[in-house]
Protein backbone atom coordinates (compact mmCIF):
# COMPACT_ATOMS: atom_id res chain seq x y z
CA UNK A 1 0.00 0.00 0.00
CA UNK A 2 1.17 3.16 -0.91
CA UNK A 3 0.53 6.34 0.67
CA UNK A 4 1.04 10.14 -0.52
CA UNK A 5 1.02 12.91 2.02
CA UNK A 6 -0.26 16.21 0.14
CA UNK A 7 2.08 18.79 -0.92
CA UNK A 8 0.82 21.25 0.59
CA UNK A 9 1.90 20.03 3.80
CA UNK A 10 5.36 20.27 4.01
CA UNK A 11 7.26 19.19 7.16
CA UNK A 12 7.19 21.35 9.76
CA UNK A 13 9.53 22.19 12.34
CA UNK A 14 8.92 21.20 15.53
CA UNK A 15 8.39 24.99 16.89
CA UNK A 16 5.35 25.05 13.96
CA UNK A 17 4.03 21.73 15.10
CA UNK A 18 3.88 22.56 18.71
CA UNK A 19 2.10 26.02 17.89
CA UNK A 20 -0.13 23.94 15.92
CA UNK A 21 -1.28 21.72 18.48
CA UNK A 22 -1.90 23.91 20.94
CA UNK A 23 -5.11 25.83 18.68
CA UNK A 24 -6.38 22.36 17.29
CA UNK A 25 -10.21 21.41 18.85
CA UNK A 26 -8.94 17.47 19.53
CA UNK A 27 -5.91 16.58 21.84
CA UNK A 28 -4.69 12.84 20.75
CA UNK A 29 -2.25 11.51 23.22
CA UNK A 30 -0.27 8.15 23.94
CA UNK A 31 0.49 7.80 27.28
CA UNK A 32 2.94 5.25 29.77
CA UNK A 33 2.72 4.48 33.44
CA UNK A 34 5.47 2.36 34.55
CA UNK A 35 5.61 4.04 38.06
CA UNK A 36 6.15 0.60 39.78
CA UNK A 37 4.59 -3.09 39.12
CA UNK A 38 2.81 -2.08 36.60
CA UNK A 39 3.37 -1.61 32.92
CA UNK A 40 0.43 0.50 31.09
CA UNK A 41 0.07 2.15 27.76
CA UNK A 42 -3.22 3.98 26.85
CA UNK A 43 -4.22 6.16 24.01
CA UNK A 44 -6.60 9.08 24.50
CA UNK A 45 -8.17 11.25 22.74
CA UNK A 46 -10.15 14.62 23.93
CA UNK A 47 -12.70 16.04 21.90
CA UNK A 48 -14.03 19.95 21.38
CA UNK A 49 -17.18 19.02 23.78
CA UNK A 50 -14.94 18.11 26.74
CA UNK A 51 -15.90 14.51 25.98
CA UNK A 52 -12.82 11.58 25.81
CA UNK A 53 -12.18 8.49 24.07
CA UNK A 54 -10.23 6.01 25.12
CA UNK A 55 -9.01 4.15 22.33
CA UNK A 56 -6.75 1.97 24.05
CA UNK A 57 -5.79 1.13 27.97
CA UNK A 58 -3.92 -1.98 28.21
CA UNK A 59 -1.26 -3.08 31.48
CA UNK A 60 0.98 -6.03 32.22
CA UNK A 61 1.80 -6.39 36.02
CA UNK A 62 4.99 -8.48 36.97
CA UNK A 63 4.61 -11.55 38.30
CA UNK A 64 5.90 -11.33 42.02
CA UNK A 65 4.51 -14.06 43.88
CA UNK A 66 7.47 -15.81 44.69
CA UNK A 67 8.36 -12.71 46.58
CA UNK A 68 4.97 -11.38 48.13
CA UNK A 69 5.87 -8.20 47.76
CA UNK A 70 6.91 -6.44 44.58
CA UNK A 71 10.96 -7.19 43.88
CA UNK A 72 12.41 -3.89 42.02
CA UNK A 73 14.44 -5.73 39.58
CA UNK A 74 11.21 -8.51 38.74
CA UNK A 75 9.03 -4.98 38.36
CA UNK A 76 11.78 -3.33 35.78
CA UNK A 77 12.54 -6.52 33.73
CA UNK A 78 9.03 -6.85 33.17
CA UNK A 79 9.07 -3.27 31.98
CA UNK A 80 11.44 -4.10 29.80
CA UNK A 81 10.05 -6.98 28.54
CA UNK A 82 6.36 -5.41 28.06
CA UNK A 83 6.72 -2.06 27.37
CA UNK A 84 7.63 -2.08 23.82
CA UNK A 85 4.92 -4.46 22.87
CA UNK A 86 2.08 -2.66 24.10
CA UNK A 87 3.05 0.37 23.04
CA UNK A 88 3.29 -1.62 19.40
CA UNK A 89 -0.47 -2.75 20.23
CA UNK A 90 -1.15 0.74 20.89
CA UNK A 91 -0.50 2.47 17.58
CA UNK A 92 -2.41 0.03 16.03
CA UNK A 93 -5.45 1.75 17.57
CA UNK A 94 -4.52 5.40 16.97
CA UNK A 95 -7.99 6.59 15.00
CA UNK A 96 -7.71 6.50 11.46
CA UNK A 97 -6.30 9.64 9.28
CA UNK A 98 -8.32 10.42 6.46
CA UNK A 99 -5.53 10.01 3.40
CA UNK A 100 -7.08 12.79 1.81
CA UNK A 101 -6.13 15.61 4.99
CA UNK A 102 -2.91 13.13 5.73
CA UNK A 103 0.62 14.96 5.66
CA UNK A 104 3.50 14.30 7.50
CA UNK A 105 2.68 16.91 10.64
CA UNK A 106 -0.63 14.83 11.26
CA UNK A 107 -0.21 11.38 10.30
CA UNK A 108 1.48 7.70 11.11
CA UNK A 109 2.06 4.95 8.78
CA UNK A 110 1.03 1.87 10.73
CA UNK A 111 1.68 -1.69 9.88
CA UNK A 112 -1.13 -4.05 10.52
CA UNK A 113 -2.15 -7.47 10.00
CA UNK A 114 -4.00 -6.61 6.43
CA UNK A 115 -1.04 -3.63 5.34
CA UNK A 116 -0.48 -0.19 6.27
CA UNK A 117 -3.00 1.90 7.42
CA UNK A 118 -2.85 5.86 7.85
CA UNK A 119 -3.16 6.38 11.65
CA UNK A 120 -3.80 9.90 13.23
CA UNK A 121 -0.40 11.04 15.26
CA UNK A 122 -0.51 12.12 18.84
CA UNK A 123 -0.42 15.72 19.12
CA UNK A 124 2.11 14.87 22.31
CA UNK A 125 3.66 11.71 24.41
CA UNK A 126 2.46 11.31 28.05
CA UNK A 127 4.80 9.64 30.34
CA UNK A 128 4.72 9.01 34.31
CA UNK A 129 7.71 11.13 35.81
CA UNK A 130 7.49 10.43 39.17
CA UNK A 131 7.22 9.54 41.89
CA UNK A 132 7.66 5.70 42.17
CA UNK A 133 10.76 3.50 41.14
CA UNK A 134 12.97 5.54 39.77
CA UNK A 135 14.48 2.77 37.67
CA UNK A 136 10.70 1.54 36.00
CA UNK A 137 10.46 5.06 36.04
CA UNK A 138 13.12 5.40 33.91
CA UNK A 139 12.21 3.20 31.54
CA UNK A 140 8.92 4.59 30.62
CA UNK A 141 10.25 7.98 29.95
CA UNK A 142 13.13 7.00 27.78
CA UNK A 143 10.40 5.35 25.51
CA UNK A 144 8.05 7.99 25.76
CA UNK A 145 10.61 10.58 24.91
CA UNK A 146 12.18 8.43 22.32
CA UNK A 147 8.74 8.54 20.54
CA UNK A 148 8.30 12.19 20.78
CA UNK A 149 11.17 13.00 19.31
CA UNK A 150 10.64 10.03 16.13
CA UNK A 151 7.18 12.00 16.12
CA UNK A 152 8.53 15.54 16.46
CA UNK A 153 6.13 16.43 19.01
CA UNK A 154 6.31 17.40 22.67
CA UNK A 155 6.54 15.50 25.45
CA UNK A 156 4.77 15.74 29.09
CA UNK A 157 5.95 14.21 32.10
CA UNK A 158 3.39 14.24 34.76
CA UNK A 159 2.68 13.24 38.59
CA UNK A 160 1.30 9.91 39.58
CA UNK A 161 -0.85 11.14 42.46
CA UNK A 162 -2.35 14.33 40.59
CA UNK A 163 -3.17 11.97 38.13
CA UNK A 164 -4.94 9.77 40.72
CA UNK A 165 -6.54 13.21 42.02
CA UNK A 166 -8.16 13.87 38.17
CA UNK A 167 -9.35 10.55 37.72
CA UNK A 168 -12.88 11.20 37.90
CA UNK A 169 -12.38 14.32 35.75
CA UNK A 170 -11.55 11.50 33.10
CA UNK A 171 -14.15 9.59 34.12
CA UNK A 172 -16.72 12.19 33.80
CA UNK A 173 -15.02 13.07 30.00
CA UNK A 174 -15.44 9.46 29.33
CA UNK A 175 -19.54 9.39 30.34
CA UNK A 176 -20.15 12.35 27.93
CA UNK A 177 -18.32 10.72 25.12
CA UNK A 178 -20.81 7.20 25.64
CA UNK A 179 -23.82 10.10 26.78
CA UNK A 180 -23.39 11.61 23.16
CA UNK A 181 -23.83 8.29 21.66
CA UNK A 182 -27.17 7.69 22.66
CA UNK A 183 -28.72 11.40 22.35
CA UNK A 184 -28.62 12.51 25.93
CA UNK A 185 -25.60 14.58 26.47
CA UNK A 186 -25.90 17.65 29.32
CA UNK A 187 -22.62 18.85 28.99
CA UNK A 188 -21.86 20.96 31.73
CA UNK A 189 -18.07 20.58 31.71
CA UNK A 190 -15.65 18.20 33.21
CA UNK A 191 -16.54 17.04 36.68
CA UNK A 192 -16.12 17.36 39.89
CA UNK A 193 -15.01 20.69 39.40
CA UNK A 194 -12.36 22.73 41.89
CA UNK A 195 -12.44 22.68 44.43
CA UNK A 196 -12.76 19.07 46.00
CA UNK A 197 -11.25 16.47 48.01
CA UNK A 198 -9.61 13.71 46.96
CA UNK A 199 -8.81 10.90 49.87
CA UNK A 200 -5.61 9.01 47.80
CA UNK A 201 -5.35 5.35 48.67
CA UNK A 202 -3.10 2.92 47.46
CA UNK A 203 -0.07 0.39 48.30
CA UNK A 204 2.47 3.07 48.60
CA UNK A 205 0.30 6.21 49.45
CA UNK A 206 -2.30 7.19 51.54
CA UNK A 207 -3.02 11.10 51.49
CA UNK A 208 -6.13 13.45 52.16
CA UNK A 209 -5.78 16.43 49.89
CA UNK A 210 -7.91 19.44 49.10
CA UNK A 211 -8.08 20.06 45.68
CA UNK A 212 -8.18 23.55 44.91
CA UNK A 213 -7.00 23.05 41.14
CA UNK A 214 -4.80 21.49 38.04
CA UNK A 215 -1.75 22.18 40.06
CA UNK A 216 -2.89 23.01 43.65
CA UNK A 217 -3.59 20.31 46.06
CA UNK A 218 -2.90 21.04 49.40
CA UNK A 219 -1.75 17.85 52.02
CA UNK A 220 -4.59 18.16 54.59
CA UNK A 221 -3.30 14.72 56.07
CA UNK A 222 -0.72 11.65 55.09
CA UNK A 223 0.38 8.57 56.76
CA UNK A 224 3.06 8.17 59.41
CA UNK A 225 4.07 5.11 58.62
CA UNK A 226 2.28 2.05 56.15
CA UNK A 227 0.33 3.33 53.30
CA UNK A 228 -3.60 1.90 53.96
CA UNK A 229 -2.98 -0.61 51.39
CA UNK A 230 0.86 -1.49 52.26
CA UNK A 231 -0.85 -2.45 55.78
CA UNK A 232 -3.89 -4.31 53.99
CA UNK A 233 -1.65 -6.43 51.82
CA UNK A 234 0.13 -7.73 55.42
CA UNK A 235 -3.40 -8.24 56.68
CA UNK A 236 -4.11 -10.24 53.88
CA UNK A 237 -1.36 -12.27 54.08
CA UNK A 238 -1.73 -13.01 57.91
CA UNK A 239 -5.15 -13.46 57.67
CA UNK A 240 -5.73 -15.20 54.36
CA UNK A 241 -5.29 -19.04 54.38
CA UNK A 242 -2.39 -20.75 52.51
CA UNK A 243 -3.89 -22.13 49.58
CA UNK A 244 -5.80 -18.60 48.79
CA UNK A 245 -2.48 -16.79 49.07
CA UNK A 246 -1.00 -19.48 46.49
CA UNK A 247 -3.72 -19.22 44.40
CA UNK A 248 -3.60 -15.12 44.04
CA UNK A 249 -2.55 -13.76 40.98
CA UNK A 250 -0.60 -10.84 42.20
CA UNK A 251 0.68 -10.05 45.71
CA UNK A 252 -1.75 -7.36 45.83
CA UNK A 253 -3.89 -9.07 48.37
CA UNK A 254 -6.49 -6.28 49.12
CA UNK A 255 -8.78 -7.53 46.91
CA UNK A 256 -8.44 -10.86 47.61
CA UNK A 257 -9.14 -9.51 51.51
CA UNK A 258 -12.48 -8.44 50.83
CA UNK A 259 -13.54 -11.18 49.06
CA UNK A 260 -12.70 -13.36 51.46
CA UNK A 261 -14.25 -11.53 54.22
CA UNK A 262 -17.42 -10.90 52.66
CA UNK A 263 -17.52 -14.12 49.86
CA UNK A 264 -21.05 -13.36 48.62
CA UNK A 265 -20.44 -11.45 45.41
CA UNK A 266 -24.49 -10.04 45.67
CA UNK A 267 -24.07 -8.67 49.13
CA UNK A 268 -26.34 -5.87 49.63
CA UNK A 269 -25.43 -2.72 51.68
CA UNK A 270 -27.54 -3.58 54.57
CA UNK A 271 -25.79 -7.20 54.52
CA UNK A 272 -22.49 -5.32 55.84
CA UNK A 273 -24.12 -4.87 59.15
CA UNK A 274 -22.59 -1.49 59.84
CA UNK A 275 -23.01 1.33 61.47
CA UNK A 276 -20.97 4.23 61.99
CA UNK A 277 -20.37 4.89 65.72
CA UNK A 278 -22.35 7.71 66.73
CA UNK A 279 -19.67 9.42 69.00
CA UNK A 280 -17.75 9.79 65.25
CA UNK A 281 -20.43 12.38 64.61
CA UNK A 282 -19.49 14.63 67.59
CA UNK A 283 -16.06 13.55 68.06
CA UNK A 284 -14.39 12.08 65.21
CA UNK A 285 -11.13 10.97 67.24
CA UNK A 286 -12.72 9.18 70.14
CA UNK A 287 -11.87 5.14 70.17
CA UNK A 288 -13.89 2.79 68.51
CA UNK A 289 -15.68 0.09 70.54
CA UNK A 290 -15.44 -3.59 69.50
CA UNK A 291 -18.74 -4.62 67.72
CA UNK A 292 -21.33 -6.94 69.93
CA UNK A 293 -20.84 -9.59 66.79
CA UNK A 294 -16.96 -10.04 67.86
CA UNK A 295 -17.86 -10.36 71.49
CA UNK A 296 -17.40 -14.00 71.46
CA UNK A 297 -13.70 -13.93 70.62
CA UNK A 298 -10.53 -12.75 72.56
CA UNK A 299 -9.35 -10.51 70.55
CA UNK A 300 -9.49 -6.46 69.81
CA UNK A 301 -8.17 -4.91 66.87
CA UNK A 302 -6.89 -1.81 67.77
CA UNK A 303 -7.67 1.28 66.24
CA UNK A 304 -4.75 4.12 65.36
CA UNK A 305 -4.29 7.85 67.12
CA UNK A 306 -7.36 7.59 68.46
CA UNK A 307 -6.60 10.63 71.17
CA UNK A 308 -3.96 13.31 71.88
CA UNK A 309 -1.04 12.59 73.71
CA UNK A 310 1.79 13.81 74.72
CA UNK A 311 3.28 16.26 72.30
CA UNK A 312 0.35 15.63 70.13
CA UNK A 313 -2.62 17.97 69.83
CA UNK A 314 -5.70 17.40 68.14
CA UNK A 315 -4.52 19.52 64.90
CA UNK A 316 -1.68 17.09 64.55
CA UNK A 317 -4.13 14.08 65.10
CA UNK A 318 -6.09 15.35 62.13
CA UNK A 319 -3.21 15.69 59.60
CA UNK A 320 -1.88 12.13 60.51
CA UNK A 321 -3.02 8.66 59.38
CA UNK A 322 -1.20 5.35 60.94
CA UNK A 323 -1.79 1.59 60.09
CA UNK A 324 0.81 0.13 61.09
CA UNK A 325 -0.53 -0.38 64.77
CA UNK A 326 -3.33 -2.26 63.21
CA UNK A 327 -1.53 -4.51 61.09
CA UNK A 328 0.77 -5.19 64.00
CA UNK A 329 -3.00 -5.62 65.99
CA UNK A 330 -3.98 -8.26 63.18
CA UNK A 331 -0.01 -10.28 63.18
CA UNK A 332 -0.16 -10.41 66.96
CA UNK A 333 -4.08 -11.73 66.66
CA UNK A 334 -3.00 -14.33 64.61
CA UNK A 335 -0.15 -15.69 65.74
CA UNK A 336 -1.82 -16.24 69.19
CA UNK A 337 -4.42 -18.24 67.68
CA UNK A 338 -2.87 -19.71 64.74
CA UNK A 339 -5.39 -22.67 64.11
CA UNK A 340 -8.03 -20.07 63.60
CA UNK A 341 -11.28 -21.59 61.42
CA UNK A 342 -12.66 -19.87 58.90
CA UNK A 343 -15.56 -17.92 60.36
CA UNK A 344 -13.01 -16.09 62.87
CA UNK A 345 -10.42 -15.14 60.18
CA UNK A 346 -13.61 -13.57 58.53
CA UNK A 347 -14.52 -12.15 61.27
CA UNK A 348 -11.06 -10.80 61.90
CA UNK A 349 -10.26 -9.31 58.12
CA UNK A 350 -13.93 -7.16 58.50
CA UNK A 351 -12.92 -5.83 61.96
CA UNK A 352 -9.04 -5.16 60.39
CA UNK A 353 -10.70 -3.44 57.13
CA UNK A 354 -13.26 -1.55 59.01
CA UNK A 355 -10.68 -0.34 61.76
CA UNK A 356 -8.56 1.27 58.97
CA UNK A 357 -11.41 2.41 57.03
CA UNK A 358 -13.45 4.46 60.36
CA UNK A 359 -9.19 5.94 60.74
CA UNK A 360 -9.42 7.15 57.02
CA UNK A 361 -13.18 8.80 57.85
CA UNK A 362 -11.98 9.85 60.73
CA UNK A 363 -9.99 12.41 59.10
CA UNK A 364 -11.97 13.70 55.96
CA UNK A 365 -14.92 14.12 58.86
CA UNK A 366 -12.07 16.76 60.48
CA UNK A 367 -11.17 18.16 57.22
CA UNK A 368 -14.60 18.64 56.45
CA UNK A 369 -15.27 20.67 60.09
CA UNK A 370 -11.93 22.90 59.53
CA UNK A 371 -13.13 23.74 56.18
CA UNK A 372 -16.60 24.48 57.43
CA UNK A 373 -15.28 26.89 59.74
CA UNK A 374 -13.22 28.62 57.44
CA UNK A 375 -15.93 29.11 54.89
CA UNK A 376 -14.92 26.88 52.19
CA UNK A 377 -17.21 24.01 51.83
CA UNK A 378 -16.39 21.34 49.61
CA UNK A 379 -18.92 19.58 47.33
CA UNK A 380 -17.49 16.50 46.63
CA UNK A 381 -14.53 13.66 47.76
CA UNK A 382 -13.29 11.70 45.23
CA UNK A 383 -11.87 8.34 46.68
CA UNK A 384 -9.02 7.33 44.35
CA UNK A 385 -5.87 4.49 44.05
CA UNK A 386 -6.29 1.03 44.14
CA UNK A 387 -7.68 0.81 47.51
CA UNK A 388 -10.67 3.21 46.28
CA UNK A 389 -11.62 -0.38 44.66
CA UNK A 390 -13.05 -1.51 48.04
CA UNK A 391 -16.56 -1.63 47.97
CA UNK A 392 -16.36 -1.92 52.07
CA UNK A 393 -14.45 1.22 52.26
CA UNK A 394 -17.10 2.66 49.87
CA UNK A 395 -19.73 2.08 52.22
CA UNK A 396 -18.44 3.02 55.58
CA UNK A 397 -17.38 6.60 54.22
CA UNK A 398 -21.23 6.87 53.04
CA UNK A 399 -22.37 5.84 56.02
CA UNK A 400 -19.66 8.56 58.47
CA UNK A 401 -20.85 10.97 56.00
CA UNK A 402 -24.19 10.89 56.47
CA UNK A 403 -24.29 10.64 59.87
CA UNK A 404 -22.67 13.67 60.21
CA UNK A 405 -25.39 15.08 58.36
CA UNK A 406 -23.76 15.63 54.27
CA UNK A 407 -26.46 13.28 52.92
CA UNK A 408 -25.82 15.49 49.77
CA UNK A 409 -21.88 15.50 49.70
CA UNK A 410 -20.84 13.50 46.21
CA UNK A 411 -18.72 10.73 47.23
CA UNK A 412 -16.98 9.58 43.69
CA UNK A 413 -15.27 6.45 42.83
CA UNK A 414 -14.09 5.66 39.53
CA UNK A 415 -14.55 2.35 38.43
CA UNK A 416 -12.19 -0.23 39.59
CA UNK A 417 -10.21 -0.65 36.15
CA UNK A 418 -9.11 2.75 36.71
CA UNK A 419 -8.73 2.83 40.23
CA UNK A 420 -5.47 1.09 40.32
CA UNK A 421 -2.30 2.07 38.22
CA UNK A 422 -3.32 2.72 34.88
CA UNK A 423 -1.84 4.75 32.30
CA UNK A 424 -5.58 6.27 30.87
CA UNK A 425 -4.81 8.34 33.98
CA UNK A 426 -1.89 9.37 32.76
CA UNK A 427 -3.36 10.47 29.34
CA UNK A 428 -5.71 12.50 30.87
CA UNK A 429 -3.24 14.60 33.23
CA UNK A 430 -1.26 15.13 30.22
CA UNK A 431 -4.20 16.61 28.65
CA UNK A 432 -4.88 18.85 31.78
CA UNK A 433 -1.31 20.12 31.81
CA UNK A 434 -1.23 20.18 27.98
CA UNK A 435 -4.43 22.84 28.06
CA UNK A 436 -3.08 24.70 30.96
CA UNK A 437 0.13 25.65 28.44
CA UNK A 438 2.76 23.18 30.44
CA UNK A 439 5.37 21.23 28.69
CA UNK A 440 8.16 18.59 29.40
CA UNK A 441 11.97 19.47 28.61
CA UNK A 442 13.32 16.42 26.97
CA UNK A 443 15.94 16.76 29.36
CA UNK A 444 13.79 16.12 32.63
CA UNK A 445 14.68 13.53 34.74
CA UNK A 446 12.60 10.87 36.92
CA UNK A 447 11.54 11.90 40.18
CA UNK A 448 11.05 9.46 42.99
CA UNK A 449 9.91 11.86 45.51
CA UNK A 450 7.66 14.57 44.16
CA UNK A 451 5.22 16.03 46.16
CA UNK A 452 1.98 17.57 44.81
CA UNK A 453 1.32 20.17 47.66
CA UNK A 454 2.80 23.56 46.75
CA UNK A 455 3.51 24.30 49.94
CA UNK A 456 5.84 21.44 49.97
CA UNK A 457 9.31 22.44 50.26
CA UNK A 458 9.88 21.41 46.33
CA UNK A 459 7.37 23.22 45.54
CA UNK A 460 4.82 20.71 44.33
CA UNK A 461 3.96 19.78 40.86
CA UNK A 462 5.46 22.82 39.44
CA UNK A 463 8.21 23.02 41.48
CA UNK A 464 10.46 21.08 40.21
CA UNK A 465 12.63 21.43 37.00
CA UNK A 466 11.80 20.45 33.66
CA UNK A 467 8.85 22.70 32.96
CA UNK A 468 7.90 25.07 30.04
CA UNK A 469 5.30 27.21 29.85
CA UNK A 470 3.57 27.96 26.57
CA UNK A 471 1.38 30.81 26.16
CA UNK A 472 -1.65 29.88 23.75
CA UNK A 473 -1.19 32.31 21.91
CA UNK A 474 2.32 31.68 20.76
Amino acid sequence: MQITFSSQHPMKSPTAIYTQCVHRRNLLTLAIETSCDDTSVAVLEKHKDNSATLYFNSKVTSDNRTYKGVHPVIAHESHQQNLAKLVDEALRSLPIQPSATAHMGNALLIRSPTGTEVRKKPDFVTATRGPGMRANLITGIDTAKGLAVAWQVPFLGVNHMQAHALTPRLVSALDAARAEKIGSLNNNGTTPAFPFLSLLVSGGHTMLVHSKGLCDHEILAQTTDLAIGDMIDKCARDILPSEILKSARSVMYGPALEHYAFPDASISISDYGYKPPSQRAKVPTMPTKARKSLEQYDWFVTPSLTAPGPGVTLKDLAAMFSFSGIGSSVKSIITKNPEMDDTERRALAREAMRVAFEHLGSRVMMALQDLSSKAMDVETLVVSGGVASNQYLKHILRAMLDSTGRENMRLVFPPPELCTDNAAMIAWTGIEMWEAGYRTELDAMAMKKWAIDPKSESGGILGVSGWKKINSDD
